[in-house]
């Protein structure tokens, strides 16, 4: 819709797009630095209390699982991105009329503080065993999910329709629509590719045929692809997980809602792939290869705390978007967009890769019970 009112709108219907877009953007920025700390801390915060061999396990596989997906999409994203001929989008644009007014809603801190706050404070509660505070950081996560519920959620369609309709508006999406369908394309695949590694890895580990779990998964695909969220999938999870013979119930009772939260690993691929695509869209360039090993070590960490909603983990690392990439508002803003478009594709890769790591799980409760004995 925004792309074909970007189409025929004139300056006057411009305006008020450009209107909603500030509006709508600013709500949007001033929750980020709350979804990060609402989100990170108390993740930090649980998980030494709760802490257990396999715990500590399970959160060590989602993390190499979802940067190793981030390392895969980065190497694609080095050979494919610079093929793909894409100019930058301040070359012949036409330009927008001014704003009716200007609106600024600031932030109650940086997003970089938001990251260090978060960091700090959940460390410090894991260390003194504070339950109170803990107790507290959860339930200022569930406030936080329910703005992002009630008032992010709804907002954040006319956001991505406005960024559409200056971007239809200016003669860019004329020029880059092949490229954005054309690297959305690419990352299913790149999904694929590393649910396949999953698996397999998964069947080598454990020398168990992964293709039994993995063939019970279809609903739960499906479904994250309606719903953009692994959250709301989690009952589909649950049923597709319980159905195969090769998972014990206790470990899939423990581990698919974990994973639900903490693995996601057809996001963070997502994500750094489309990085690098508008980087070289709005910058003309790609960023070195030492800021983006430094961006996925860190984003690893980070995704692990980003609400299993739609466009969680985006949100979640805008932070290090903007600290370590440098992106600046526009960056921001274009990377949410695009990001929307395939984002039920990324949740399905995440839920779907579930199922294995679950099935590595499984195994090294095994062998731990075994080594107990």
């Amino acid at each position: 819709m925004g792309v074909i009112l970007g189409l025929t709108a004139g300056e006057p219907v411009m305006k008020i797009v450009l209107s909603v877009k500030m509006i709508s953007g600013q709500v949007i920025f001033f929750l980020v630095p709350l979804i990060i700390f609402g989100c990170v801390a108390p993740s930090i915060a649980s998980l030494k209390s709760n802490a257990s061999r396999v715990l500590l396990f399970a959160f060590t596989l989602a993390y190499f699982s979802s940067i190793g997906a981030a390392f895969f999409g980065l190497l694609v994203g080095y050979e494919v991105v610079p093929m793909l001929h894409i100019a930058p989008v301040a070359e012949g644009l036409r330009s927008l009329p001014a704003q009716v007014f200007i609106l600024e809603i600031p932030p109650v801190m940086s997003v970089m503080s938001a990251l260090v706050l978060s960091v700090f404070v959940g460390l410090s509660a894991a260390w003194t065993h504070s339950r109170n505070v803990v107790d507290l950081l959860h339930s200022f996560r569930e406030m936080v999910l329910l703005l992002v519920r009630k008032i992010l959620l709804p907002v954040l369609p006319f956001f991505v329709a406005a960024n559409f309709c200056v971007l239809s508006y200016e003669g860019a999406v004329t020029h880059q629509l092949p490229v954005f369908l054309s690297v959305i394309a690419l990352v299913i695949v790149c999904h694929y590719i590393w649910l396949a590694f999953l698996y397999l890895a998964a069947s080598v580990y454990t020398r168990r045929n992964g293709w039994k779990v993995l063939k019970h998964y279809g609903p739960a695909y499906l479904t994250a692809l309606g719903t953009m969220s692994s959250a709301a999938t989690l009952g589909v999870s649950l049923e597709c997980a319980t159905q195969t013979r090769m998972l014990r119930k206790e470990t899939v009772d423990i581990s698919i809602p974990l994973f639900a939260n903490i693995h996601l690993c057809g996001s963070i691929l997502t994500e750094v792939f489309f990085v690098l695509t508008v980087s070289q869209l709005l910058y003309g360039t790609l960023p070195g290869i030492g800021t983006m090993i430094l961006f996925i070590v860190l984003l690893g960490f980070f995704a692990i705390g980003a609400p299993g909603v739609p466009g969680g983990t985006v949100l979640a690392s805008l932070g290090l978007i903007v600290a370590v990439l440098g992106f600046d508002e526009a960056g921001t803003a274009l990377l949410i967009t695009i990001f929307a478009l395939q984002d039920s594709f990324g949740t399905a890769c995440n839920v779907t890769g579930d199922g294995a790591l679950a099935l590595i799980v499984d195994k090294f409760t095994e062998r731990s019970k075994e080594r107990d004995k």
